[in-house]
């Protein structure tokens, strides 16, 4: 989510206008509304206190994302061939006389 629509979903959810929560926060209701826009973004300390002002915590959940642009081509290469490997596992296609039922359909 994107700081300013985390400010305007904190905002809404505690059911606080502009101006109530830049009250709260203090600071002013057009700051708030640039921010909220995303024409303006409010630096680490500003964004707590409105978050905070607002009734709520920052939490932050790292995850390192699948696609790492620092490996190298080989390493990538050996990866797709694993990918392969493993897919040759599966068959393509069902087997015809594999009896299973369809779903969606009666007897």
């Amino acid at each position: 989510m994107n700081i300013h629509l985390a400010m305007r979903t904190a905002r809404q959810q505690s059911g606080l206008t502009l101006r109530e929560l830049a009250n709260r926060a203090n600071t002013s209701h057009s700051a708030l509304a640039a921010y909220e826009s995303g024409s303006k973004i409010p630096n680490v300390e500003t964004f707590e206190r409105i978050i905070t002002a607002a009734g709520f915590a920052i939490d932050i959940h790292l995850e390192k994302r699948m696609r790492d642009h620092s490996s190298s081509a080989s390493s990538k290469g050996k990866e797709l061939e694993q990918v392969l490997e493993l897919a040759q596992q599966f068959p393509s296609r069902a087997n015809k006389n594999h009896k299973m039922p369809i779903f969606g359909k009666n007897k």
